[in-house]
């Protein structure tokens, strides 16, 4: 008996018009997202409200665009204005209407606000229907590098534009004076002076704004080394005064002005060269907190700072008014300054802040032998006992460690997702403004997503 074969029929129109929702699952991640921007106050959107020039696509489809562009690991918009034509779901999403890559591109670049708006309407939602807590929560803190929208071949260190400046004002310096000769040896075809003479002047002053912002970030850096200095002094004259033989060589004080290494990137000046997991990349670090029982994102910030040693309470500060209260807070050792911790801690308005379980140095992976025996609680420390020597009990008990061994099972999880699974590595903009824009819509697309999994069913304030 012959095989039987489906008939592919290309040719033959359809008959009726046809429905895209009959083409898409009833449980697909479009229909939920579809369904939360519809229920979002959308009032913070930058519209043109002369009424001049074409129809304006609204802020609904915009924003659910981007949002299930970017939970399906799509960031490019020249792609999105593509799917708009040949993913069924984002044609669905668009009505059959497909907005171009420009107005995409802007609506997502000058949205800030209504991106911050919705990122926090989102968690309200979260928490009406009791998927996130809001009283009394422990968030773990941390931060991942992310790709800069420029390559590291495109910056210059201090030391190279030192010694490009002084050749180039010396190649000036020849070709004036062999303008001035009247017998020189001409030049190639095509090339004058003047125009030689122009090229590396303008390479001149590039390399002048770079060496400046270089310069200036050096004395930024010089600040923050001084209090950091400073803070290892106080503690070694403590130790000193209570007769405890400090460990370790006594700090030194840190070198002013920049360094031979120092660098500027001159296609976004505001990026950084990063240690990130495959060696150093002009990056970004974004930071983010978790609350831990639901992993929802709850607080989003980005910094061109290259380590987290400053961002304890910034990216505390940046945490969504959804929660009204935080019990607890897990950072790794990375995000451990006295000052910083002993900050948070003191609190706000007369009201006591979290206690921050921080590894107060680098742990290593893995358990030995001895960390898998049973181990009696040590003694609460003494009255008056520093607030290291508090912090460091905390940690030492059972309960601290079960505790702050809840940081790498949710935040460390929730980049993962947010790199692999989403597959956003690198900022499409570029800017430290831009690039926090860009970043909110990606907590927020992570948010949504993360609801949708849970099966979730939001519902209107």
């Amino acid at each position: 008996m012959p095989a039987r074969f489906v008939n592919i029929d290309h040719d033959t129109p359809l008959l009726l018009p046809p429905d895209l929702r009959g083409w898409v699952p009833a449980d697909h991640l479009v229909h939920f997202i579809m369904d939360a921007v519809g229920l979002l106050d959308l009032s913070a959107a930058r519209i043109n409200h002369s009424g001049s020039g074409s129809e304006q696509y609204p802020p609904s489809l915009m924003l659910g665009l981007l949002i299930y562009s970017y939970a399906t690991g799509t960031f490019s918009s020249r792609k999105i204005e593509m799917n708009t034509h040949e993913h069924v779901a984002v044609r669905l999403l668009c009505a059959d209407h497909h907005p171009d890559h420009d107005s995409i591109c802007t609506f997502r670049r000058e949205n800030r606000a209504l991106l911050s708006s919705s990122f926090h309407q989102v968690l309200e939602s979260a928490a009406r229907i009791r998927v996130l807590r809001v009283g009394d929560v422990t968030l773990a803190l941390d931060g991942t590098k992310i790709l800069a929208n420029a390559s590291k071949h495109s910056a210059v260190s201090h030391g190279h534009a030192i010694a490009q400046m002084q050749l180039l004002e010396d190649q000036i310096a020849q070709l004036l004076h062999k303008a001035d000769e009247a017998d020189s040896a001409p030049l190639e075809d095509g090339l004058t002076v003047p125009k030689e003479v122009a090229r590396r002047q303008d390479r001149l002053e590039k390399l002048r704004e770079a060496t400046a912002q270089i310069e200036a970030r050096a004395k930024e850096r010089h600040r923050e080394e001084m209090a950091a200095f400073a803070e290892k002094q106080k503690r070694r004259d403590a130790q000193h005064a209570a007769g405890k033989k400090p460990r370790g060589r006594a700090p030194q004080p840190p070198c002013e002005g920049p360094r031979s290494k120092d660098q500027f990137n001159f296609t976004d000046p505001e990026s950084r060269i990063m240690k990130t997991g495959s060696g150093f990349e002009q990056s970004y670090n974004a930071q983010a907190a978790v609350e831990i029982d639901s992993r929802l994102l709850v607080s989003q910030a980005v910094t061109d700072a290259a380590n987290d040693k400053e961002q304890l309470e910034p990216t505390l500060a940046a945490t969504s008014p959804v929660i009204a209260s935080i019990a607890a807070v897990l950072v790794d050792s990375g995000f451990y300054s006295e000052a910083a911790v002993s900050a948070v801690e003191r609190g706000r308005d007369g009201q006591p802040g979290p206690s921050v379980y921080a590894a107060i140095s680098r742990q290593s992976h893995g358990r030995s032998v001895e960390a898998l025996e049973k181990r009696v609680d040590p003694p609460e420390p003494e009255p008056g006992a520093s607030a290291a020597t508090v912090r460091a009990h905390r940690l030492s008990t059972k309960a601290g460690r079960e505790r702050y061994a809840l940081r790498k099972q949710t935040i460390e999880p929730v980049f993962g997702i947010i790199k692999a699974a989403m597959g956003f590595a690198r900022f499409s903009l570029r800017g430290l403004g831009k690039v926090r824009t860009e970043w909110t819509l990606v907590t927020l697309a992570y948010n949504l997503k993360r609801l949708y999994h849970l099966g979730a069913r939001l519902e209107p304030a």
